[in-house]
């Protein structure tokens, strides 16, 4: 329990603060004047405050927060700071970039993660040996057993599970010619040969829809050996990792709202802590891994163009650029009101949603 309380606190805590900062460090490099930056909410326990702004170490560690000058225009300057530092007189490109800068932020440090991770522990890649096979599939029919490893495809040698299925993909039916690795219960290893055509068959998706492709009838053994990357080496494999979760993560985001993923597959913050609680037992690695993970969740989600989350705010300044207008403030007010309502509906969802998996157990 003390070990998932510490990850959860470590974690959330990290990535909140991290967002935090990147709307903090665009401020204070476009000059506007920022009062207090927190490290957790709440009484303060420690504080700091060597010029205009407070530097402040606070009870909750679940986050932090940057409190703007003038965050809106009726808000009073603090002493100290002049009209020129308040956020809301500034042009809307200038406040967009600094909205924008936390939810980037967070999609930086997923970069930064995957990039630690690959440089630490090398690149996961999963090898192409057969775990199981479709009764009466293709490959059964060819004589593929479990265990077996397939080495190369038409001569073509293969790295990965995922160089086979392209390979696979495009085959269009034609027979292929598959070199073998087997290892017998003696532990000799002989290397033989099949002839396999694909079939177009349906499979399931990663969001569970129907999809038609060309299949031999062979499942992954889950086998996984790290490949060594150098630094500059572990930078492109961590960027290639972020981008890839970044979009598996804005279409699971669509398939929601689409329904194709149910409505009930919708976690919370228990749900989240226990995940991290998990994977904190498992080790290190596989922690900052779904750090990164969350910490792109995150990101995108304060994407979404609704008010009260930093997409409505970017909302708002991209239709002020446009309209070279202000929105209302009435109608921001209101705006602002319904995406409160929404956000606390979706949150008392979710976490409905944890309970009620906890209680099926």
């Amino acid at each position: 329990m003390l070990i998932t309380i510490v990850s959860v606190v470590l974690v959330l805590g990290g990535l909140i603060f991290f967002h935090e900062l990147g709307h903090f460090s665009v401020a204070r490099s476009l000059g506007m004047g920022v009062s207090t930056f927190s490290l957790g909410f709440g009484p303060k326990l420690l504080k700091w405050k060597p010029g205009k702004t407070e530097y402040a170490l606070s009870l909750v560690p679940l986050g932090g927060y940057v409190a703007l000058v003038g965050e809106s225009e009726e808000s009073e300057i603090p002493e100290g700071f002049t009209k020129e530092e308040s956020f809301s007189l500034r042009p809307a490109w200038q406040r967009l970039l600094v909205v924008l800068a936390g939810p980037v932020a967070n999609l930086l440090l997923a970069w930064f993660l995957y990039w630690g991770l690959a440089l630490c522990w090398g690149t996961p890649i999963a090898l192409p040996e057969v775990g199981g096979l479709q009764e009466n599939g293709p490959a059964m029919r060819a004589g593929v057993k479990a265990g077996d490893t397939i080495l190369s495809i038409n001569g073509m040698a293969l790295k990965s599970w995922d160089d086979m299925s392209a390979v696979i993909a495009q085959s269009n039916g034609e027979p292929m010619d598959f070199e073998l690795q087997r290892k017998d219960e003696g532990g000799s290893i002989t290397t033989l040969h099949a002839l396999i055509s694909a079939e177009r068959s349906v499979r399931k998706t990663l969001f569970g829809e129907d999809e038609v492709a060309w299949l031999i009838g062979v499942r992954s053994s889950g086998a996984v050996k790290a490949q060594p990357e150098t630094f500059l080496s572990a930078a492109s494999s961590g960027l290639h990792q972020t981008w890839k979760m970044i979009s598996l993560t804005a279409q699971g985001f669509m398939k929601l709202i689409e329904r194709v993923v149910p409505a009930d597959q919708v976690g919370g913050p228990i749900m989240i802590a226990q995940l991290v609680g998990d994977q904190a037992k498992q080790g290190l690695a596989g922690l900052l891994a779904l750090t990164a993970l969350i910490s792109i969740n995150l990101g995108i989600l304060n994407l979404l163009p609704i008010p009260v989350l930093d997409g409505g705010t970017i909302l708002f300044c991209l239709l002020e650029i446009l309209f070279r207008r202000p929105i209302h403030q009435k109608v921001q007010e209101y705006a602002v009101r319904a995406g409160l309502a929404l956000l606390v509906a979706l949150m008392i969802f979710a976490t409905y949603n944890d309970i009620v998996r906890i209680v099926k157990g």
